[in-house]
């Protein structure tokens, strides 16, 4: 019984401890791959194109001995000047770097020649090596998140978004894609080509249901990202709400909105006045007249069942977009998504210097989202003041450098669309054309990287939050009111900060 007694007393005084990566857990070593890489680094030494076959896989940090990380770093100088690669110029820029002793002097590099059985594989051994740098780093990774999940200290929220955002990491510095031969490029081209040939008109992509604005883009086209992008008051929300109605209720094409400003009933309320023609008030209210009430009805039943499907997270970063958004395409086959708006996302679980750094860091994880994906990710913008500081009619048409916050948005965007309504601004003609301005907005495609940039008109009937094709909806006595007492006879719907039903919409009512 003492025996047995002093065995468990033993048990627990050995009991295992969690230690981070770097040293032994439990007997385990980190995952490495030292024979490999001290025969790449040969091979680099001896092959003198080897070194172009392996520079989209490995960095000085994949390799787990200290003394090859240094040699890499020297071999890549030399690669980056075009200089040649072998032992002994190898160790002359170790030298010049200061670095030799730390890379086991020139013995050792010349040693690593010798370790080379063949070249053969050389590219093979390197993704090993990079897949064994990869393991170590999703170890620390969670060795770090472990500690701090012991800490109570520590808000899960940020906590979770930080685990995400460190594996977000680390599977874009590991996603590497083969060259691809062109075979299979035509294959897919003509694929497509012969989809869209089956559509009715020119329209290869997603048909946003605007025929002018569907003239230029061919439809949405997958992998674009698309930013929307005007001032407060101009409709951004009612626009891509009328292109949801559209495509997903008209059409049945699967559609995800994240509404980052709004509420999912509220932005509801705002698709029932677009699908219903209802003014606000009266769905807000609930007081509508019984031939209101039966039109609604009417209208929600052929809403039911729509593939739209609403996210209305607030404050949704870009790691919890990418995770929501692969399981809506996988499970609902979701081929278009809206963010409502890109300034309202974050890039937690990162450090920036600055909210442009973060914004760039977003815009391009949108675009990198897009790819991977393959479907259209439509996201709204905001404008900077500089339109309101312009006159005329041409002074206060938006321009690429009125983006907000960052350049990156115009350089990741493949398309950058804005929304103009003159009458906004008290414009009610165009004095070069005579165009009657009243009720409509102006759509101004002004970067479109596979295709023109032009701008065309359609209406827009503020009481109902709706967009329609220019030739649709009109009614003379909607707008005759506004040309008479533009702001007597306005009222305004402030942003959905300060009101259920939205962003601001200067009506006529």
């Amino acid at each position: 019984m003492a025996e047995n007694s002093k065995n468990n007393s033993r048990k627990r005084a050995v009991a295992p401890t969690i230690i981070k990566v770097g040293a032994n857990e439990m007997g385990k070593l980190p995952p490495q791959a030292p024979e490999l890489e001290d025969s790449v680094l040969g091979a680099l030494m001896i092959e003198k194109e080897a070194y172009g076959s392996v520079a989209d896989l490995l960095r000085p940090e994949v390799f787990y001995k200290d003394q090859n990380r240094v040699i890499f770093e020297a071999i890549r100088a030399l690669a980056s000047k075009e200089e040649p690669i072998d032992t002994i110029t190898v160790c002359e820029k170790l030298r010049s770097m200061g670095t030799l002793a730390q890379a086991g002097g020139a013995t050792y590099v010349a040693d690593l020649t010798r370790r080379v059985a063949s070249t053969a594989h050389l590219r093979y051994h390197a993704q090993i090596i990079a897949q064994k740098a990869t393991a170590r780093d999703l170890i620390a990774l969670a060795a770090q998140i472990e500690e701090k999940g012991f800490d109570e200290t520590q808000d899960v929220e940020e906590l979770m978004q930080e685990a995400e955002a460190g594996i977000f990491e680390i599977s874009q510095r590991s996603q590497k894609r083969d060259v691809t031969q062109i075979d299979p490029v035509i294959e897919e081209a003509f694929a497509r080509m012969d989809k869209a040939a089956k559509n009715d008109g020119s329209i290869s992509g997603i048909a946003s249901g605007f025929t002018a604005l569907d003239k230029i883009t061919s439809g949405w086209q997958s992998p674009d990202l698309i930013i929307i992008a005007a001032r407060p008051a101009m409709g951004k929300t009612a626009f891509v709400l009328s292109m949801a109605k559209n495509m997903a209720i008209d059409q049945r094409i699967p559609v995800a909105i994240f509404s980052l400003e709004m509420s999912n009933v509220q932005l509801m309320n705002r698709l029932f006045m677009n699908v219903c023609e209802i003014e606000g008030d009266k769905i807000k209210t609930g007081k509508m007249k019984p031939d209101e009430r039966k039109q609604m009805n009417i209208k929600v039943n052929v809403m039911k069942g729509a593939p739209l499907y609403m996210d209305d997270t607030p404050s949704l970063s870009i790691f919890e977009l990418r995770s929501k958004a692969r399981k809506l395409v996988r499970e609902h086959g979701i081929r278009l998504i809206i963010i409502d708006y890109l300034q309202l996302m974050n890039a937690q679980g990162s450090s920036f210097g600055s909210r442009e750094q973060e914004v760039s860091i977003i815009s391009r994880s949108l675009k990198a989202l897009a790819k991977e994906l393959d479907i259209p990710i439509i996201a709204l913008s905001q404008l900077n003041r500089g339109v309101e500081s312009r006159q005329g009619i041409e002074g206060k048409t938006p321009q690429l450098s009125d983006l907000r916050e960052s350049g990156a948005i115009e350089q990741d965007a493949d398309m950058v669309c804005f929304i103009h309504r003159p009458e906004y601004y008290h414009l009610y003609n165009d004095d070069k054309t005579g165009k009657d301005l009243r009720g409509l907005a102006q759509i101004i495609v002004a970067k479109h990287r596979n295709g023109a940039t032009d701008s065309i008109w359609l209406r827009f009937r503020g009481k109902y939050a709706k967009f329609q094709n220019e030739d649709e909806g009109y009614d003379p006595d909607e707008y005759n009111s506004l040309a008479a007492a533009p702001m007597e006879n306005s009222v305004s719907i402030p942003s959905s900060m300060n009101n259920s039903m939205g962003e601001s919409l200067v009506q006529p009512f």
